[in-house]
């Protein structure tokens, strides 16, 4: 087991993240994909892997070793449940300082939601997005 100064790396799996894309059946699947450009091009150290049945984006780069179970390099977790709304669960969202409306919801674990219905979506937010997900890389305990 590493020690608590040994930095660790997490690597990314872009091409099991492709393979799950191009079998997923749900209507809105050019969301999914134009999410998963705006979230991978806001900075070079998210990568990205299938976790939870779903598209997940974490921080790749080098962080202090910590326990698995604390989810600290998690980001952004696709929610394919409902077909009427794409839903971005960002684990942690709580402790960005959104004003903008962004991330909705007051979870106790500090999650934070913010949903995607259409491609105007996408275009709209996706400024305030690359924002937030800039904040939480700042924010970040590495």
């Amino acid at each position: 087991m590493p020690n608590a100064t040994e930095l660790t790396t997490k690597p990314s799996e872009p091409d099991k993240v492709d393979a799950y894309m191009a079998k997923l059946d749900y209507p809105l699947k050019n969301i999914a994909q134009a999410l998963r450009g705006v979230i991978l091009s806001t900075d070079p150290e998210i990568g990205e892997e299938v976790k939870w049945n779903a598209p997940t984006f974490f921080y790749a780069g080098e962080m202090r070793h910590f326990d698995p179970k604390e989810y600290k390099r998690y980001l952004i977790v696709f929610n394919l449940f409902q077909k009427d709304c794409l839903r971005l669960v960002f684990p942690s969202g709580a402790r960005v300082n959104d004003t903008s409306g962004l991330l909705e919801g007051s979870y106790a674990d500090g999650r934070r939601l913010a949903m995607f219905r259409s491609m105007d979506d996408v275009h709209a937010k996706k400024d305030v997005m690359q924002k937030v997900i800039k904040e939480w890389l700042r924010t970040l305990d590495k």
